[in-house]
């Protein structure tokens, strides 16, 4: 999903291409069909080969992904979460990035969710 966010539309064999330690071509194919059955990408036919759009925005995306991680590892659980990506941060949160975070968690507490 990522390649086809950041390209808007792209082949198979494009999206494999941009993939780190990619799957073989298959495994893509076969990945791009549940996608599609799933709701979350469309194509297009351009001669023998299918060109795939992403349907679902970006950040939709993120927020599905990010949901499926935390009930996943996480056991649904935001606070563990949030501490395992504290734990393991390459760099400390700047001071604005900690008042962002305290801004967002007051809001959080006054809608009481």
């Amino acid at each position: 999903m990522d390649v086809l966010h950041r390209r808007e539309r792209a082949t198979a064999a494009e999206i494999q291409a941009e993939i780190a330690d990619a799957p073989s071509y298959s495994t893509v194919r076969a990945l791009l069909r549940i996608l599609e059955t799933k709701g979350h990408i469309w194509h297009e036919e351009d001669g023998p080969r299918y060109v795939f759009h992403p349907i679902v925005p970006r950040a939709s995306e993120r927020r599905i992904a990010l949901k499926h991680l935390v009930r996943t590892f996480f056991d649904g659980s935001i606070n563990d979460a949030v501490q395992a990506l504290i734990d393991t941060s390459d760099h400390s949160l700047s001071k604005a990035e900690l008042d962002e975070l305290s801004r967002r968690i007051a809001a959080a507490r006054k809608e009481g969710r």
